[in-house]
């Protein structure tokens, strides 16, 4: 049958069908028709209509965001493709801890590049995360076995941060009552520059001077560099004893590449170590993200922040990993906690990892080899021109006395060459992985050396660089998985097989709570991996970053429109980070006005275990304030706390919506008293998806606020990371965001840097940017109208079978919901943990458990996840409630039931001895949808009281696997 053409006087108008808006549509799941059945379900005409009944009118946005119009997805990736090519990429030789590296190609497509790794949250629930776990166990026996350490996290933010965490650990651990901590004259500017800002806060002194007079102060610790930022490589092993001789302990910052021709730290006797794993196969990225990481003995274990993957077994007695019970210390000791590290860096700390597997030992050592020998040739060549050297001992950076530094800076970037100057006559050269014999000639020419690369080849020793009292003779990598998988089949293979065993949004949603699992679009993650964003150095010449540079600027621009504050500040890295530092901000704020007693923070009950965490941090006395019943902040119990320590209140925490999902009507109120008593407002920006085009922070009456770029701002989770937490703060704070010692910014005051690079994780925010700039100030509000809408739906599906907890004005939720699953425990013994569980089976991540309120589950769903999903993830707790129901009649026990079985895997299947009181369709294929696809968790539940009482954070035997 002919298909007649519609009349072209019909068609659309053009500015139509240029499809500018069509990214919209793409990241929002429901359709139009979808919308207006789920605004039938909750009693509403219009979204806005629902949205007037939800957000209390006095915060309510009536004008429209002042964004430009949405841009397709061919237009965004012109305008980024525009901004990478005006950053001049040149040869980096600055070091300081970033290197330019070779990311083997089947880790970038199958991993950074791969939506099956970045898209998948942190590991909580374990026995659907068993791939990225493994890959994070072999990240910590990497680090272990190249520091020489006892145990290793996975991972921390970035090298600065991890020394100083080392540095809290120290004093944390140490038996010397001194509040005095020494930082060696050699470490990197932008890691004492951090050091400072968290000593001053914790009440430490530090004193800076050559680690040969470590000795002369009375000091709980001390931080040496090996080998040094100036490229000095020297036995520590003395100046550790002198150390240990008044009970104080020593980190040691250092480069893992190093690590394999240097006697590693642990061989000294040190403390803790600390460093970046970026150089194993992580691109600069201008700053980030890259994982850091910290080792130390055995008898911290139960002191060390971060993340630590342990070794357990699930119920069937199969090896199963998990995270450790101390890597939420912030969310058991809240204000007692000495860090408020949340995010880190898995997704980086992975690829890494499999930077290890791909080369094993011998192709590490060889990368080492091959720069140490290019660096001693170079060192060699400069000697015979006649240059003097300030040390003659290197791994991979010589620095060269020179009168006439500006002439050879002029020649090397004619040459398209960055060299590092670090005072007025001193230049730093810093080789890499990436650095051939050409390179190096072309070094020589830059100093006037016309001496053959290969002939002096001939003449240099490749080990007289490298004293022989700290040349490395012990063995590292030996674990099997580090000397398996060389070939590329082998290892696409490898890595294939643990992407299997995770569960990402390619399977399905991912509905926790506070968490913001949204659509992390493809054209978003374009640019991550382009030459012109990938391959800068954090402390390149500002000409040569000149489109980085307008991007964050514009990027900038838009969240201060977005949140209604007047400055952004980019260097958080973390959520985390960016509490810290807006805390920092109003600490130096006060302190300017002479109030720097003012010491006391205000936190609601309720508040995720960051916000006393940061607050203790910044040596602030945290007093809680109460919840009411509706579990809003208990106005008269904040009225009177603010009265009470109103000389010395410094500030009050809030997350809005609030943590407990709910617009509160009186957040205007909360932040007025605190005011009248000179307090500082923060508030926590975890919701913000609730918030952007509806609502501003800034003119709710908060002063400062981060924003979690990785949730409202479509960057990925990666698995537990990266992260970015910038913060917006109103124009008086401003003046006081955090600085950076390297690339300070003009109007800021010095100081209070918070994170190793200027920009934190300055790679990822192209992502940021092409989200906003797709979506314009209409998708914006949409998306956080659906999110809305998507979070009532689903908890009127839920209601009448489940409690919903609290709910804020005509009975609305926010953007995300908490079920009480307490009732049913108290009838049944069903625990939410056992729903979680049962969910997996379900062919879904189960939403956030037992937070903010113990018993509960928190579900958000975000604006990404249709009405299909919607229905599939409300029919299946519904199911399970009919489960529970059989528990609670007595048709079955709750120990013979599959909620507490679950999750079920094929071992459960083949099993030959199956007697349970239900069949296997009904324990793997509840519904039509497990049966047409269904995903397979790779262990039974885990058992983690085994886990806590036998740890164990280094890879097990291969035996231990071959069942797979």
């Amino acid at each position: 049958m002919a298909i007649m053409a519609k009349s072209t006087s019909s068609s659309k108008p053009l500015d139509q069908l240029l499809g500018h808006d069509e990214f919209i549509n793409r990241h929002l799941g429901p359709s139009t028709d979808e919308i207006q059945a789920m605004l039938k379900t909750v009693g509403a005409l219009s979204l806005t209509e629902f949205i007037a009944s939800t957000v209390p009118a006095d915060i309510l946005l009536q004008e429209e965001l002042d964004l430009a119009a949405p841009f397709s997805e061919s237009q965004t990736l012109r305008q980024l493709q525009e901004f990478g090519e005006q950053n001049e990429v040149y040869k980096s030789y600055i070091g300081m801890g970033y290197y330019g590296t070779h990311v083997p190609q089947v880790i970038q497509r199958n991993v950074l590049e791969n939506p099956g790794w970045y898209t998948a949250y942190t590991p909580y629930q374990a026995e659907i995360s068993q791939g990225r776990l493994e890959a994070l166990l072999n990240f910590q026996q990497m680090v272990m076995d190249l520091t020489a350490m006892e145990m290793a996290n996975a991972s921390l933010l970035d090298e600065a941060t991890a020394a100083a965490e080392g540095m809290a650990l120290c004093k944390r651990a140490s038996k010397h009552k001194s509040n005095t901590f020494f930082v060696a004259d050699d470490v990197h500017p932008q890691t004492l520059d951090v050091i400072q800002t968290r000593a001053k806060y914790f009440g430490f002194d530090v004193v800076v001077g050559p680690v040969a007079t470590v000795s002369e102060q009375e000091i709980f610790g001390a931080l040496f560099s090996y080998p040094g930022t100036t490229g000095n490589a020297q036995d520590l092993t003395e100046f550790v004893a002198q150390v240990h001789e008044q009970k104080g302990l020593v980190v040691v910052a250092t480069d893992l590449l190093s690590l394999a021709l240097l006697k590693p730290p642990g061989e000294m006797g040190v403390d803790i170590v600390v460093g970046s794993a970026q150089r194993f196969g992580v691109p600069m990225g201008f700053g980030g993200p890259h994982a850091a990481f910290l080792a130390t003995r055995d008898a911290y274990k139960r002191s060390i922040p971060g993340r630590i993957i342990g070794v357990s077994k699930d119920v069937r007695g199969k090896t199963a990993l998990r995270m450790a019970m101390q890597t939420r210390e912030q969310h058991i000791r809240r204000d007692k906690a000495t860090s408020n590290i949340c995010t880190a860096q898995a997704l980086l700390a992975n690829m890494a990892s499999f930077y290890a597997v791909y080369h094993g030992p011998e192709g590490i050592r060889m990368i080492a080899e091959r720069v140490n020998r290019l660096t001693a040739i170079l060192a060699s060549g400069l000697r015979a021109g006649g240059r003097e050297l300030l040390h003659d001992s290197f791994f991979d950076t010589i620095t060269v006395r020179a009168g006439d530094q500006k002439e050879l800076v002029a020649a090397a970037i004619a040459q398209r060459v960055n060299l590092r100057t670090i005072d007025a006559d001193l230049i730093g050269i810093s080789l890499d992985e990436t650095t051939t014999i050409e390179d190096v000639q072309t070094l020589l020419s830059i100093f006037g050396v016309s001496a053959d690369v290969v002939g002096l080849d001939g003449e240099v020793n490749n080990r007289l660089s490298i004293p022989e009292t700290i040349q490395r003779t012990s063995e590292y990598l030996t674990h099997p998985v580090f000397n398996r998988y060389h070939s590329e089949t082998e290892m696409l293979r490898y890595m294939k097989r643990l992407e299997n065993k995770d569960f990402s949004l390619t399977h399905g949603m991912i509905p926790l709570g506070s968490c913001t699992m949204k659509l992390n679009a493809t054209t978003e993650m374009v640019p991550v991996t382009q030459n012109g964003f990938a391959n800068l150095h954090p402390f390149a010449p500002q000409d040569q970053v000149v489109g980085y540079h307008k991007m964050i600027q514009q990027l900038s621009d838009w969240l201060v429109e977005i949140t209604g504050y007047d400055s952004i500040s980019m260097q958080p890295n973390s959520g985390a980070q960016g509490e810290y530092a807006g805390l920092l901000a109003i600490r130096r704020y006060h302190a300017s006005l002479g109030q720097d007693h003012r010491n006391i923070c205000l936190i609601p009950s309720s508040a995720h275990g960051t916000n006393p965490a940061s607050a203790s941090m910044m040596g602030l006395k945290v007093v809680v304030v109460k919840t009411d019943d509706d579990g809003n902040i208990d106005i008269a119990d904040l009225t009177a706390k603010a009265e009470q320590h109103s000389e010395n209140l410094s500030s009050l925490m809030i997350t809005y919506p609030s943590t407990h999902g709910v617009f509160e009507t009186t957040v205007g109120r909360a932040c007025e008293i605190v005011h009248e008593h000179g307090g500082q407002v923060y508030m926590d920006g975890a919701n913000m998806n609730a918030l952007v085009g509806v609502a501003k922070p800034g003119l709710i009456g908060s002063d400062v606020s981060h924003l979690n770029l990785h949730k409202t701002f479509c960057i990925p989770h990666g698995g537990g990371g990266p992260g970015m937490g910038p913060i917006g703060v109103k124009s008086h704070l401003a003046p006081f965001l955090p600085n950076h010692a390297v690339r300070p910014q003009e109007g800021l005051h010095p100081g209070g840097a918070v994170a190793s690079a200027q920009f934190g994780s300055a790679a990822i925010l192209p992502i940021s940017w092409a989200y906003i700039y797709m979506m314009g100030a209409e998708g914006l509000k949409r998306a956080t109208e659906v999110a809305i809408l998507n979070a009532n739906y689903v908890a009127a599906r839920l209601e009448g079978s489940y409690d919903i907890l609290y709910k804020g004005q005509n009975g609305r939720v926010a953007h995300e919901c908490i079920v009480d699953i307490r009732p049913i425990k108290a009838e049944s013994g069903i625990t939410e943990e056992d729903i979680a569980k049962r969910l997996m089976d379900y062919g879904f991540h189960a939403p956030t458990m037992s937070w903010p309120v113990a018993g509960t589950i928190m579900i958000e769903p975000t604006e990404s996840e249709s009405k299909v999903e919607l229905d599939r993830f409300c029919d299946a707790l519904l199911q399970i409630r009919e489960e529970i129901r059989e528990v609670e009649s007595g048709k079955i026990a709750a120990e013979l039931s599959p909620l507490r079985h679950a999750p079920h895997t094929l071992d459960d299947i083949v099993d030959s001895t199956w007697n349970r009181p239900y069949d296997r369709e009904k324990a793997v294929q509840p519904t039509a949808a497990t049966r047409a696809s269904k995903f397979w968790p790779a262990v039974n539940r885990i058992d983690n009281v085994y886990g806590d009482r036998n740890f164990v954070c280094a890879c097990p035997p291969m035996s231990d696997y071959e069942e797979e």
